[in-house]
């Protein structure tokens, strides 16, 4: 489906995941007679939210065993000190009204007997806050839902297979709309808008091993990046203790065996059943996620294994079935019988702590751009998120970004500044012997475990990627490249720069961490 209908759109939302979808429903709800154009370089499902599993912290006004203050200490302590407190308080005090709202576009949760939501609890969570819908496939009933919402909305044009290559920006330095690239008719063109929304999702793609689908290649970062936009903490990128340890021959990416497996009593063991997380941490197998998977990391190192195994038999059969049949229909898939087997495991990139800063209001410090959910740095997860805090991240501030949106006055200058950057791009036929390359060297360089030789190596091996590419952009995979080669040095130099270990960031050359605890920024001069 691409229907571009306009040349100039009151809102642009680029990216299709829950923030994406979200802040367009809002947007064309708050604005009726205005257009909203929603553009995605896929399909409407194929983002990160879509397979999110664990679930949505929800601070709920009639959940009386909980509280802001208790979510603000669990993420504070999970954060590992670069947690903004303001951030964090405003996201969980507005939890309570925003899945009210969700509850109107179609969405649901599960709930029990008494018809009350049911609340579980994952690692690092103090209580049970924890929303899940159909189990274990959260993001996807999510996503299904305000899909389902979105289609039946008039002032809501949506353009699928259609690539952001750029972002414009005005005399003023005021973005002002976008470039983007049909990838069915190679065609570009050029889109205005007086409001842009990056809902572009994380970078997982950068990485050998991932749970994130083939989209997640960085592409709001790298473009926005480009035009001057703010950007921090690029150095966190936190990697998921459990990932099944087989690769998806389709969608180039490790199926997520979610956190929530353990909360409900599994335990991580060796092919023999041997339990080893009491030697890595007190909270042993609930620890936080980036302990859990240096745990496993180097298990499998010391052992000399490809993975480590969970153990989800010890759970009630009944239980285990109902709480996770998406899991154990995928784990089906190849052999597994998660009530009588082992789960093969290791750890894979997952979710991306680092992004575009912007204010509480989702703007980024170019006027006019915005940015929610993954591509964004808000402030919430710090060093090391705290798990299923980012869907919740995701449809409050795309709630909140678009009422900040409905109530600002001013309008774009449409005379864009066409000193836009060119990019180079690989030829094709070499496009996917150097991605396995970058995605290599950012697995064995730029992983689980850094230090400065690693870096080092990574950052020369990027720049001659950076350097060696040449020819005609002429497909979606190609811009993708170039802007994973982009992210990829972004992130390099900033874990290079960061000398000590804080959170998801783990350096073996500075195992300390810094008493005061501070951001890293980055900007294109």
């Amino acid at each position: 489906m691409t229907e571009i209908n306009k040349s100039i759109y009151y809102a642009i939302v680029v990216g299709s995941g829950i923030s994406g979808l979200y802040c367009a429903l809002k947007l064309a709800q708050y604005n009726s007679d205005k257009q909203i154009l929603l553009v995605t370089k896929s399909e409407l499902k194929d983002s990160n939210s879509y397979y999110a599993q664990g679930g949505m912290v929800a601070v709920l006004k009639n959940n009386k065993s909980d509280s802001v203050e208790l979510h603000l200490k669990d993420t504070l302590i999970a954060g590992a000190g670069l947690s903004e407190p303001e951030t964090v308080e405003f996201i969980s005090k507005n939890s309570d009204e925003t899945v009210q709202d969700l509850l109107t576009f179609g969405v649901e949760f599960d709930r029990g007997e008494n018809g009350e939501f049911t609340l579980t609890k994952e690692a690092a969570h103090s209580i049970n806050r924890i929303l899940h819908s159909g189990g274990d496939a959260t993001g996807r009933m999510m996503d299904i839902s305000l899909c389902h919402a979105l289609k039946n909305v008039k002032n809501i044009d949506i353009a699928e297979n259609i690539t952001l290559t750029a972002i414009l920006k005005n005399e003023n330095d005021e973005c002002c709309g976008l470039e983007v690239f049909d990838n069915a008719s190679k065609e570009t063109r050029v889109i205005y808008s007086h409001f842009t929304i990056l809902a572009t999702g994380g970078i997982g793609q950068l990485y050998k091993y991932t749970t994130n689908p083939h989209g997640a290649t960085g592409d709001g970062l790298a473009s926005a990046y480009r035009i001057g936009a703010e950007l921090r903490d690029m150095e966190f990128v936190q990697f998921h203790p459990t990932a099944l340890a087989i690769d998806d021959p389709i969608n180039h990416n490790r199926f997520l065996i979610s956190e929530a497996v353990r909360g409900e009593g599994a335990k991580l063991c060796d092919k023999s059943g041997n339990r080893y997380m009491s030697k890595y941490d007190k909270r042993e197998d609930l620890a936080p996620r980036d302990i859990v998977a240096r745990a496993n990391f180097t298990e499998m190192q010391n052992n000399n294994t490809e993975n480590v195994y969970l153990d989800a038999t010890i759970i009630d059969h009944d239980k285990l079935l109902h709480r996770f049949p998406t899991i154990a229909a995928k784990c089906k898939e190849y052999g597994i019988d998660i009530t009588k087997d082992y789960i093969p495991v290791a750890p894979a990139a997952h979710y991306f702590m680092g992004g575009i800063k912007v204010d509480l209001n989702g703007e980024t410090s170019i006027k006019n751009l915005f940015a929610i959910g993954e591509v964004a740095s808000t402030g919430l997860h710090g060093a090391n998120r705290l798990a299923s805090n980012s869907l919740l991240e995701c449809v409050v501030c795309a709630y909140k970004t678009a009422q900040y949106i409905t109530n600002s006055t001013g309008t774009a200058n449409f005379a864009y500044n066409e000193t836009i950057e060119q990019k180079h791009f690989v030829n094709t036929q070499n496009l996917h012997e150097l991605k396995a390359k970058l995605q290599t060297t950012m697995w064995e360089n730029v992983g689980i475990y850094r230090n400065e030789k690693t870096l080092t190596k990574a950052l020369d091996d990027i720049c001659e990627m950076e350097n060696s590419v040449s020819a005609t952009p002429n497909s979606k995979e190609e811009y993708e490249l170039n802007n994973m080669i982009t992210v990829a040095k972004l992130i390099t130099k900033s874990a290079l720069n960061r000398k000590e270990s804080r959170g998801a960031h783990y350096r073996t050359d500075y195992l300390h961490s810094e008493k005061v605890s501070k951001h890293s920024n980055i900007k294109k001069n």
